[in-house]
C-alpha cells in the first residue's frame, strides 16, 4: 500500500495542473469576450453619433433648401444603414421638391418595401398622381388608407385619383368621409365643388348651408390635418 502513495500524489498534482490551465484559459476567454463587447459598444455608439449628426445635416439642408448638402447626408446614412426606410422616404421628398419624380418614386418604393408606413405610401401616391399614373396612385393611396384611415387628407387624395379615373361614386364616398372626419370649411368646400361639377345642386346647397352654420373663431380657422411624414 505504501508503494502506491507516490503515484497518487503524482496523479493529484497533474490533475491540479490541468485544472489550473483550464481555469486560466477560461479567464482569458472571458476577458477577451468582455473586451470585444466593450469594443462593439464603443463602435455602436460612434456609429449612432455619426448617424445623428448626418440627420441633423439632412434636416437643416432641407429647411434651408440646400438640397445637395441634404442629399449627400442622406446618401451617407444609406451607406451606413442600407435598409433605413426613413432615409429613403426623406430622400424621396427631397427629389420630389426638385421635381425629379423618377428618383422620388424609386425612393418611396424602396422605403415602402422596407417598411410600409402610411406616410411612405401616401407620398408614393402623390408622386404617381403628379406624374399622371393614376392607377398606381390609387393603389398606393388604398394601401395607405388600410394602415391609417383617420386623416381627411388621405381620403381627399384618394378621391382626387378616383375623379381622374372616372369613378364618381367612389370619389363622393371618399370626400364625404373626409368631411365626416374633419367637418370644416375646407372639406365642405371640396365636397360642394364636386357636387356642383356633377350638377347636384341640392347637395351643393346643403353643403353651403352647413358652411354658413359653422362658427370658427377669428384667427383659428380649422384646416385639414395633413399626413405626418416620417422624421428621425
Amino acid at each position: 500500500m505504501l508503494a502506491l502513495q507516490p503515484i497518487n500524489n503524482f496523479c493529484y498534482n497533474k490533475l491540479m495542473y490541468e485544472l489550473l490551465i483550464v481555469i486560466g484559459f477560461g479567464a482569458l476567454a472571458f476577458r477577451n469576450a468582455t473586451i470585444r463587447d466593450d469594443e462593439f459598444a464603443d463602435v455602436s455608439r460612434k456609429v449612432g453619433d455619426r448617424l445623428g449628426k448626418l440627420w441633423d445635416i439632412a434636416h437643416q439642408g432641407m429647411r434651408e433648401n440646400r438640397f445637395l448638402r441634404a442629399e449627400k447626408a442622406l446618401l451617407t446614412i444609406l451607406k451606413i444603414d442600407e435598409k433605413n426606410a426613413a432615409a429613403y422616404n426623406r430622400l424621396g421628398i427631397l427629389y420630389a421638391k426638385q421635381k425629379e419624380f423618377r428618383d422620388a418614386i424609386d425612393c418611396f418604393e424602396i422605403a415602402s418595401s422596407i417598411e410600409a408606413t402610411p406616410s411612405s405610401l401616401h407620398n408614393l401616391g402623390l408622386i404617381y398622381y403628379e406624374t399622371e399614373n393614376y392607377e398606381k396612385a390609387a393603389v398606393a393611396f388604398e394601401q395607405a388608407l388600410k394602415l391609417e384611415d383617420n386623416l381627411a387628407a388621405r381620403h381627399v387624395a384618394y378621391a382626387k385619383v378616383q375623379e381622374k379615373l372616372g369613378n364618381s361614386k367612389l370619389m363622393f364616398n371618399e370626400l364625404e368621409k373626409a368631411a365626416q372626419l374633419e367637418p370644416n370649411k375646407e372639406t365642405f368646400t371640396l365636397l360642394r365643388k364636386a357636387y356642383l361639377t356633377h350638377n347636384m345642386q341640392a347637395e351643393a346647397d346643403l353643403m353651403q348651408d352647413q358652411m354658413k352654420k359653422m362658427i370658427v373663431p377669428a384667427g383659428r380657422a380649422k384646416r385639414i390635418l395633413r399626413p405626418r411624414r416620417v422624421v428621425v
